[in-house]
């Protein structure tokens, strides 16, 4: 299992509604994300936008992939896309920045 960390970032303005979304995320987009290799999925916010992603899968690439190819999918980047600054037209899962991981304790 690869352990997987990202960025991104919400614009200020939108953070309160951020949150909210993410209160119920919709069960069809839930399903999507485990069916395809998303594994112990976490978001973490700061105060000023950084969004902070964690998850673990076999294959990020393969996973991206997976629910790239899902219609849930499509809908809720095309929905979450105006909460992020710097995509440049692409959708939030297009744009995340992949951490390297240089410490792991186990």
């Amino acid at each position: 299992m690869h352990r997987v960390c990202f960025l991104l970032k919400v614009r200020p303005e939108r953070l309160a509604e951020y949150k909210e979304r993410h209160k119920a995320v919709w069960p069809e987009m839930l399903a999507a994300l485990r069916e395809t290799g998303w594994h112990n999925y976490s978001l973490f916010l700061r105060d000023d936008g950084l969004l902070v992603g964690y998850l673990e899968t076999s294959d990020f690439q393969a996973s991206l992939r997976g629910m790239a190819s899902r219609g849930v999918n499509e809908r809720w980047q095309r929905e979450m896309a105006p909460f992020f600054e710097a995509l440049e037209g692409r959708h939030p899962d297009e744009g995340m920045l992949a951490l390297e991981e240089v410490f792991h304790l186990d």
